[in-house]
């Protein structure tokens, strides 16, 4: 036969675990919020009225504009590109089917991460979650 206590201490019990298995699903849901927004967004205007936004780009500690652009590349209607050296020396030269024109006010890659105007090679570039890059094929040097 159950004595009140027996029955209060079940309930009790049960109640515990229903807590426990609801927190466990809010923090599983956190997590995945967090998860879906440690993301990057990278944005390439060609100059000629066209512009491609690829969403959803992954997010790491250390991720760089190249690491970003490379996830890019995998994507369905992602983007190729072109870079020449390497590291803090690393000069991108084409994106898609569009490559630098070189000096004297002609059109050239030029790299944003958010509103910053990029002060370094794109293969060091760290980028955080959330941040948008941003290619722009233009004469107008950081504007």
């Amino acid at each position: 036969m159950m004595t009140a206590g027996h029955c209060n201490r079940l309930t009790r019990r049960a109640a515990a675990r229903l807590l426990a298995a609801m927190l466990l699903a809010i923090a599983a849901a956190g997590h995945r919020a967090h998860a879906q927004s440690a993301s990057v967004r990278l944005v390439v205007d060609y100059g000629d009225g066209v512009i491609k936004t690829i969403t959803g780009l992954p997010w790491a500690k250390g991720s760089t504009v190249l690491d970003v652009m490379n996830a890019a590349k995998d994507r369905p209607h992602g983007i190729t590109f072109s870079y020449t050296g390497s590291g803090a020396s690393a000069f991108l030269t084409r994106i898609d089917g569009v490559a630098n024109e070189g000096g004297g006010g002609r059109k050239n890659w030029q790299l944003w991460v958010n509103t910053s105007y990029a002060d370094r090679s794109f293969s060091v570039y760290e980028v955080q979650p959330l941040d948008v890059v941003f290619w722009r094929f233009t004469t107008q040097e950081g504007k």
